[in-house]
């Protein structure tokens, strides 16, 4: 990530060993360390997370902190990291990939809600800690069955993710917008979906109009969210047949 940098050509925070072979024990882990970053962030947003912040609320002095996580990028990676441990992932696939990704993307999406920070942070995120590899591990399981190759696996992958770090984004922008209004997303989208309809009803927009008269009304969020990311699965399902066409 830029905020903070990280030296040009310097190792992964992953690559980094913990404790060095000499010297007294560390007074902290780098997981007291993200967690604290992570309160943060879900307290005040990921621009109030500073190292002289995090600093504080561990008890160290900000130089310190230096000596644990080198940068604003690698502490970044890590809050990222920790917050991947919330998903819950079987032992093993269940055999129907399709269900299997859909599950990890509503999980995902919960994740979001719970840290509205994550979108952004995921974006510039080193995919290289334990608990992503985890994730990425048991999607790439899930696939095997699938008919796709490797590459293909892991642009689903990304794929699903994309969407719904969108969605998640979109969510979180128009619940700050409302509040920021004063008024409630219900309200915000009425006023949206009357200005809409004297629009075009003008007659000055008539391709608008039909493909609005045409289509199904959209149905809640947890609907529109399960067919947006079943869309996504079914595009891949193609190319895997087409494949084996």
């Amino acid at each position: 990530m830029a905020a903070g940098g990280r030296a040009a050509g310097s190792e992964v925070i992953w690559a980094r060993s913990e404790r060095a072979s000499r010297g007294p024990r560390p007074a902290f882990t780098r997981e007291e360390i993200a967690e604290a970053a992570v309160r943060i962030a879900d307290g005040s947003g990921l621009a109030a997370v500073s190292m002289r912040r995090v600093a504080t609320a561990v008890g160290c002095a900000t130089m310190s902190l230096y000596n644990y996580v080198p940068s604003k990028g690698d502490l970044v990676d890590l809050m990222v990291e920790m917050v991947s441990g919330e998903y819950r992932l079987p032992e093993s696939p269940s055999g129907d990939w399709r269900a299997d990704l859909l599950e990890l993307a509503r999980q995902e999406r919960d994740m979001m809600r719970r840290h509205p920070w994550l979108p952004s942070a995921v974006l510039a995120h080193h995919l290289l800690g334990p608990n992503t590899l985890r994730y990425m591990e048991f999607c790439l399981a899930a696939l095997e069955g699938s008919g796709l190759d490797d590459g293909l696996k892991m642009e689903l992958i990304s794929m699903v993710n994309g969407t719904v770090i969108s969605m998640a984004s979109a969510e979180h922008a128009a619940a700050e917008r409302a509040k920021e209004s004063g008024h409630s997303e219900e309200q915000r989208r009425t006023a949206q979906a009357d200005h809409l309809a004297k629009t075009v009803g003008t007659g000055r927009y008539p391709r608008v109009a039909r493909a609005l008269a045409n289509s199904a009304p959209a149905g809640d969020q947890d609907e529109v969210f399960a067919r947006l990311i079943g869309r996504v699965l079914d595009a891949y399902a193609g190319q895997a047949g087409a494949a084996e066409g």
